[in-house]
């Protein structure tokens, strides 16, 4: 019975980040045809949790003619494509907006708003390619 409850640990672990990828996965390629969610971080976070989880879907991810150059990008030089750059602070400025639209409450609106303004601060201060 020991036996057993110590293989269900990592089991249980892989699993967690199997399900994390799979989201993260999804949302990031909603994010490619719906502008209010940005690809790239999801598509990161992904590579990362099919790391934990998963080396072959790891590499069909990383081998993929659409998510592969920008998760090669941020591995080697913590680089986000300025293209890639300029769509996440639209999407998130178009969610700003369309929230602002649909009355929402202020409280929300700030909190949206410092949210959105961080998001957009890091992935703007990111290096746009490699480093000379």
């Amino acid at each position: 019975m020991r036996e057993t409850a110590r293989s269900f640990g990592p089991r249980l672990k892989r699993l967690f980040w199997l399900c994390v990828g799979g989201l993260a996965l999804t949302l990031g390629a909603i994010g490619t045809v719906l502008p209010v969610l940005p690809t790239t971080p999801f598509v990161i976070l992904a590579a990362f949790a099919f790391g934990r989880s998963s080396p072959r879907l790891q590499a069909w991810l990383e081998n993929s003619a659409t998510f592969g150059p920008m998760i090669r990008e941020w591995r080697q030089h913590g680089a986000i494509a300025p293209k890639y750059k300029a769509m996440a602070v639209t999407m998130m400025a178009g969610a700003f907006v369309l929230s602002l639209f649909l009355g929402v409450k202020p409280i929300v609106l700030l909190i949206q708003a410092v949210c959105l303004s961080l998001a957009a601060l890091f992935v703007l201060s990111r290096p746009s390619g490699p480093r000379p």
